[in-house]
């Protein structure tokens, strides 16, 4: 009578392995599943942030204040990473009020804040000072996480440039008729405010993502 055959060690073996291989094959391609969910994940969350963040400061630009009313006080400060600007805020059933607000990086988080309301410029002024300074009390709310860096330009002038965050008071008119008694009864007239910039692009870089993200925005409502 024929005995049963059993599996040599060798066999054993070479099953083994194969099963170690097909093992490896497959925690490989589910390691890369979830690697890629991950960074799909992360991107997402980027994409929304962004997004987010570009709503936030399309709807405080529309709001910005005109230098007018502000009897020619600087109304924006834009340089790397940090833009402070003021804005007209409308409370209901009470008259406008004003508010400095700012976007700031901080450890890698672009942040806002925004003052309380001011109702003078005097006030303003000490709010204006204390952003700049970075001194106020308020709380920020973060807006996004991961941003490398943000720069500015503005759209002035027919073309895009570096803003100027020097606050300039235009030249008062002088006469130059060559007569000298037409220059005695010379009347001087208001000077031409500079409109001032009507837009300003932003560039966000955040970490990891090989170039930044423009965006465009209007200054003032349309």
């Amino acid at each position: 009578m024929n005995s049963a055959r059993g599996f040599t060690l060798i066999e054993l073996l070479v099953a083994i392995t194969v099963l170690a291989i097909v093992a490896v094959l497959g925690w490989r391609g589910l390691d890369g599943i979830v690697r890629s969910r991950e960074q799909l994940t992360q991107n997402m969350e980027q994409t929304r942030g962004t997004q987010l963040t570009f709503a936030q400061l399309q709807s405080d630009l529309e709001q910005i204040a005109d230098k007018t009313l502000l009897r020619e006080r600087q109304n924006m400060l834009a340089e790397s990473n940090r833009l402070v600007f003021v804005r007209t805020v409308l409370v209901e059933n009470a008259a406008s009020q004003l508010q400095v607000v700012s976007y700031t990086i901080r450890d890698g988080l672009l942040a806002r804040t925004e003052s309380q309301g001011a109702r003078d410029l005097l006030q303003l002024d000490a709010l204006w000072k204390a952003a700049l300074e970075q001194s106020t009390t308020q709380s920020m709310v973060g807006l996004q996480a991961g941003v490398a860096n943000m720069e500015f330009r503005v759209w002035e002038g027919g073309g895009w440039r570096q803003p100027n965050n020097a606050a300039s008071e235009p030249a008062a008119p002088k006469c130059e008729d060559p007569d000298p008694n037409k220059c005695k009864d010379f009347t001087p007239k208001p000077a031409n405010k500079a409109e001032g910039p009507t837009g300003l692009e932003i560039s966000l870089q955040i970490q990891g993502q090989p170039a930044p993200l423009v965006k465009v925005f209007l200054l003032g409502s349309v």
